[in-house]
């Protein structure tokens, strides 16, 4: 089964977090405590490490010898970090940071277990994991998810929740799927239904309500910073509403993740491209443009592009890299060239921060033979105009007025749409120092980030057909870390319980198959 926009997600902290309890996990337990107190001196940015010293990568810490494994007597770091020397503490004092008590214990038992390094779980491709071993059984077991949960409630000493009764089950999954509560009648007919699999059919009835797409739509449409307004001081309408359109129709239709993905980055750019297609590179398309008299188009432009790049690495992979824009990021593994290769991606779209939002695509325009002759007649009457004096031709003037009155009660229906450049017109793409669009450096060609999954071989700025599209479908090709953050999921009935349950995807999250 493909996966889809609606694919089942389990959170990432529970399917990756099998640990007995008090063992040192280095994501979850000991990469927070370098990243707050040692990254910005010993992190990924070689312009601002100290000491040539790298704590971010197990070869950077293996080749100063800072940590020994094993061997927590003979690590360096774990000397640094608890000596009461102020000449050699780290971090020093000026920094205002001290690591607690229990973050240096938590550091010496992670040395002495072996310093197990592991990949964060934005650059790693998700792996379905093995079910937990449970202390006791559970009759309550209806799907994978509840023996996860379980598992770690049991680290605790804790079970599961009696099960609510009918009335307040139907009210939270009508809310959580719907975001509308059941009628009267609605949760009569749940409660008093004997059949043991009225709770599947109540969530194939709530999934198959045009009300599903409308509620979840509102996620997905937060994280497209989707607005019916262009932005900035002005603030002017925009017409976008088809998108959010788009968003609705393709939940509701249960589109297949991978599509519905590549659609909104690229959708332009595939062979033959449906209006439906087309509709959805408004995603993008959500940035702010600047009217305002005197702006540099160019800037703003710009912006829209930065904003282009921070937001696919956002929602499709669980990365905030806004700081490499302006130098290599302090704590994630993503350079400054390599932010301003992904922005060579995005950066050859026909827009141009332009007041008419061009390039558009007309979706309806039921009043073209009409506006014709009166454009025509408008255009001739400003030639008649030109040059004359302002208070010369009244009535002429007066019925170019009106006219142009009448033509924009006329507007075709459009919506904003991605569109590349002409091959010959491509915009070459620098670096650009401390993120300011006029100081350039040197060309850096599309790419993606090397901490991530490679672009398929010869894929990156051969032709027009090479930006957006192959980093669109990388982002959902197998072994992909990519899965969209905050995205919520869902899955149809299996066996004699529906599978339904909501859970914060965090990006990477597990997705049904």
């Amino acid at each position: 089964m493909p996966r889809s926009v609606s694919s089942l997600a389990l959170t990432l902290t529970l399917a990756l977090s099998p640990a007995q309890a008090g063992e040192i996990d280095f994501n979850r337990d000991v990469r927070p405590i370098l990243s707050n107190h040692c990254f910005a001196c010993h992190g990924p940015d070689d312009a601002t490490r100290k000491a040539k010293l790298r704590l971010d990568t197990p070869a950077g810490a293996a080749a100063s010898g800072s940590i020994v494994a094993g061997k927590p007597g003979e690590s360096e770091l774990l000397r640094r970090v608890t000596t009461h020397d102020a000449d050699e503490l780290m971090p020093p004092a000026k920094t205002g940071k001290r690591l607690t008590a229990k973050e240096a214990d938590t550091l010496a038992r992670w040395v002495k277990e072996g310093a197990k390094d592991a990949t964060h779980w934005s650059y790693g491709a998700p792996v379905r994991p093995l079910l937990p071993s449970l202390r006791t059984p559970h009759t309550a077991l209806r799907t994978p998810i509840d023996a996860v949960v379980l598992a770690r409630l049991q680290q605790d000493g804790l079970t599961f929740s009696p099960e609510a009764d009918r009335t307040t089950l139907v009210r939270r999954l009508s809310l959580d799927l719907t975001g509308l509560p059941p009628t009267p009648e609605e949760a009569d007919a749940f409660a008093n239904d004997p059949a043991p699999d009225a709770y599947e059919k109540l969530v194939d009835r709530l999934l198959a309500s045009p009300a599903y797409g409308e509620h979840w739509a509102r996620q997905w449409l937060d994280l497209a910073r989707y607005a019916d307004s262009a932005g900035y001081a002005d603030d002017p309408p925009r017409t976008i509403w088809a998108f959010r359109d788009y968003v609705i129709r393709s939940l509701n239709a249960n589109k297949p993740f991978d599509a519905f993905t590549v659609e909104q980055i690229a959708g332009d750019l595939l062979p033959n491209p449906t209006q439906e297609q087309l509709t959805a590179t408004a995603f993008h398309r959500n940035t702010m443009t600047n009217n305002e008299g005197g702006t540099n188009d160019e800037e703003f432009r710009n912006v829209a592009v930065v904003d282009r790049v921070n937001t696919t690495l956002t929602v499709w992979m669980g990365v905030s890299a806004a700081c490499a824009q302006c130098h290599t990021h302090k704590y994630d593994p993503i350079s400054q060239r390599e932010y301003f290769g992904l922005f060579a991606v995005f950066n050859t779209s026909a827009d141009a921060d332009r007041g008419d939002e061009s390039p558009v695509l007309t979706l309806a325009d039921p009043d073209a033979a009409k506006r014709a002759p009166l454009e025509a007649e408008a255009a001739a009457l400003e030639k008649k105009l030109k040059g004359q004096k302002a208070d010369a031709l009244k009535p002429d003037r007066d019925r170019l007025a009106a006219l142009k009155r009448q033509i924009a009660g006329m507007k075709p229906t459009t919506v904003p749409v991605m569109r590349e450049q002409a091959a010959n017109q491509r915009r070459k793409t620098r670096l650009q120092h401390r993120g300011n669009f006029l100081e350039l450096g040197e060309e850096v060609p599309p790419g993606v980030p090397a901490c991530f999954p490679p672009l398929p071989a010869g894929a990156a700025g051969s032709s027009p057909r090479t930006t957006r599209s192959p980093p669109a479908s990388w982002r959902t090709a197998p072994g992909s870390n990519c899965s969209g953050t905050g995205w919520y999921g869902r899955a149809r009935s299996s066996g004699r319980r529906a599978n339904y349950r909501r859970t914060r995807n965090c990006s990477t999250g597990w997705r049904a198959s």
